[in-house]
């Protein structure tokens, strides 16, 4: 699985925890909600500025939203 992929499916349950839309995150992350679907998708390579940004909108440290078992190199 590509970073691009584990980034994305990691914002997805993040978000989906929270209950909130793909619309409301962008809005509380000040992002398009097209580009956040492509994120999600695995498809748009993000930025660690965006990804600062959606870890503040969802209320995560950096550190928090990369201490995922998503994220082993095994």
């Amino acid at each position: 699985m590509t970073a691009q992929l584990k980034v994305g499916k990691r914002i997805l349950h993040l978000r989906n925890d929270l209950g909130l839309s793909q619309e409301k995150l962008a809005l509380k992350a000040d992002i398009d909600r097209t580009y956040l679907t492509g994120v999600e998708n695995g498809k748009r390579n993000i930025s660690i500025k965006n990804i600062e940004k959606i870890c503040k909108a969802l209320e995560i440290s950096l550190k928090d939203f990369f201490n995922d078992n998503l994220f082993d190199l095994n």
